[in-house]
């Protein structure tokens, strides 16, 4: 069987913890990045990396170090799933901190493209390369409030239109919005007060009628996806338009 290994940010929660779990499930090894480690006991399918993703500089550090280089040594695919992300900060463009934006911007968009240019160039020898960037429908949507979060999220899908351009050999990219998943950040934009987020009674009456994804069967539509022989024919998807 052809030797899978994964690079997964934002590991610890919501999708990402759902897709560590599924993807140790189906043997494929995974080596998480995120601010914390995870609760789950040390396994031979991940490894665990503690890095603040919205510090560019000390992203850079880790990269320059061999763990990347290491963990994608002898592997047939290597998938690289960008979830880390931040909704943060909420709010008209005049009430937004400064400081929240360079964290939402370095975290949303610096990160992902940067491990996208690493994994790239740290895995020459494997025949099948995949880059997923986890996107959202307020990266084709602009939403009242979240001109942070939408911005960021375009940037993703942009920056994949891009890619595909580059023709690169064996290497295919696609920024993926996976719907509306029961997560923190789906409590934490209930939790947004209507005068920085007029839409909210939409996400409320989602979550009231029970039409929000769980993360397990997001990350079984992603991964499915990611794993595909149709992965990357189209560089900007929404799971909920697949068969």
């Amino acid at each position: 069987m052809d030797t899978i290994k994964a690079i997964l940010t934002g590991h610890t929660r919501g999708l990402g913890a759902a897709l560590a779990h599924l993807m140790r499930s189906r043997g494929i090894a995974v080596l998480g990045v995120s601010r914390t480690s995870s609760n789950t006991s040390a396994s031979r399918l991940l490894q665990e990396v503690e890095l603040d993703l919205a510090n560019p500089a000390a992203l850079s550090e880790w990269l320059g170090t061999e763990t990347l280089a290491r963990f994608i040594d002898g592997a047939h695919t290597v998938l690289l799933i960008n979830n880390a992300g931040m909704l943060q900060p909420v709010g008209g463009i005049e009430g937004q901190d400064v400081s929240a934006i360079g964290r939402a911007v370095s975290l949303n968009v610096a990160a992902p493209l940067m491990l996208a240019a690493a994994v790239a160039a740290a895995s020459p020898a494997a025949s099948d390369r995949r880059i997923v960037h986890i996107s959202s429908g307020a990266a084709r949507n602009p939403y009242p409030g979240w001109s942070i979060y939408c911005a960021t999220k375009a940037a993703l899908d942009h920056h994949a239109r891009a890619v595909v351009l580059d023709n690169n050999r064996a290497l295919r990219v696609s920024s993926v919005a996976p719907g509306v998943v029961d997560t923190d950040m789906q409590a934490e934009i209930r939790g947004t007060g209507l005068e920085h987020f007029p839409l909210r009674e939409k996400f409320d009456d989602l979550k009231r009628n029970g039409q929000l994804s769980t993360p397990a069967d997001a990350a079984r539509k992603v991964l499915d996806y990611a794993l595909s022989d149709t992965f990357g024919d189209s560089p900007v998807v929404d799971v909920r338009d697949l068969s």
